[in-house]
């Protein structure tokens, strides 16, 4: 919901032509809760995602303490991806400085209601690096984890098989519909994460992206959580 508030209204607002509905403060405020909560997003998918498979594999006595306890560890991890993301995107607050003006275009190539200092390079390439290799892991988990799901599914499937053969019930099997389930919503997930990801990377490399390219990132961007 923080997504979609936090991107979606104000994106819409400036597409029909509304400008400076935003003071520095707002500007500040919708930037930094976007960036948290499409962090949060993502990791808490990831985490749900880790916390099926555990539940769903009995048979790992490693991980059956965690899995007993799994409540408590998973509002204890919500709780750490909150404050991580709350500090790692901290330093929006400092460099969007308010409504788009003509001086400074370094955002407004990209945003059509606020604008942006230049963070300058070494910043950039920094926060590049860690926004990917924060992304890609959540996206990488959660492929591994639901690829096991699929697979115990699967293996679940072929040892029952021979007790539902003697059944007449056309219907599609539990193990198949949620194989189907986790497929879907995986490739869903991966999909509109990636995509968005290449599409704001083309942005900030091209000098005037179009209408067209910025409102077509922004739909993507806003896909998942939709």
């Amino acid at each position: 919901n923080l997504v979609l508030c936090c991107k979606g209204i104000p994106q819409t607002l400036a597409a029909f032509g509304l400008e400076s509905f935003l003071d520095e403060a707002g500007c500040k405020l919708v930037f930094y809760l976007h960036r948290v909560a499409r962090g949060v997003s993502l990791s808490t998918t990831c985490l749900l995602s880790g916390f099926q498979a555990i539940k769903l594999c009995p048979s790992v006595s490693r991980w059956m303490d965690l899995r007993i306890r799994s409540p408590k560890c998973i509002v204890f991890c919500c709780f750490l991806c909150w404050v991580l993301h709350l500090a790692v995107h901290s330093y929006i607050v400092r460099y969007i400085t308010g409504p788009m003006n003509s001086k400074n275009k370094s955002m407004d190539k990209i945003y059509l209601y606020c604008s942006s200092l230049n963070p300058g390079r070494l910043l950039f390439s920094v926060m590049a690096v860690t926004y990917t290799f924060m992304d890609g892991t959540c996206l990488a988990l959660m492929v591994w984890t639901s690829g096991s799901m699929v697979l115990v599914l699967h293996r679940h499937k072929q040892r029952v098989q021979h007790i539902r053969s003697s059944s007449l019930s056309p219907r599609t099997s539990h193990e198949t519909r949620a194989t189907h389930t986790i497929l879907i919503l995986v490739s869903m997930f991966v999909s509109f994460h990636a995509l968005a990801a290449i599409l704001s990377y083309w942005i900030t490399q091209i000098h005037n992206p179009s209408h067209w390219l910025r409102s077509i990132s922004v739909l993507v961007s806003l896909g998942f959580p939709t």
